[in-house]
């Protein structure tokens, strides 16, 4: 299959879209019809079986190699991806090569300066790890 695979919210939009198409035409389907459609449109028997693989695969921005924009402990930076693999459904194992290195450390008379930097980042591109102020350690821009 070479067709890239849409977002959840991408392929759900598709599945309304078909049925709405479908309704001016005459013909009424429901939505999990809509869906198992749209899960063989892209050559899965199932929507359960397109829901998964799209849980288990990392957005194409985000391919090793690529080059991203993010912030890290609230430092914004671009990096090119070193390696990314799925941790758990939507959740996402990164490492990350900084053009620029980073400072971790945020006191005045020390510095921790890092290059390259590991986390994981969820499906809006963010990490659940925060700071004392409730920013997450590590965002993805998409």
């Amino acid at each position: 299959m070479n067709t890239p695979l849409p977002t959840t919210t991408q392929a759900k939009s598709q599945a309304k879209a078909l049925r709405t198409q479908l309704a001016a035409q005459g013909t009424e389907i429901g939505h999990a019809q809509a869906l198992e459609r749209v899960a063989q449109q892209y050559g899965f028997a199932d929507w359960n079986t397109l829901s998964a693989r799209i849980a288990n695969t990392p957005p194409p921005e985000w391919r090793i190699g690529a080059r991203v924009r993010g912030a890290y402990l609230s430092q914004d930076f671009t990096a090119t991806v070193v390696t990314i693999d799925a941790q758990r459904p939507g959740w996402f194992g990164v490492e990350l090569d900084l053009d620029q290195p980073v400072d971790v450390v945020t006191f005045d008379s020390f510095s921790n300066f890092r290059k390259r930097i590991r986390g994981t980042v969820g499906p809006q591109g963010t990490s659940q790890e925060r700071t004392s102020d409730g920013v997450p350690h590590l965002t993805l821009h998409q």
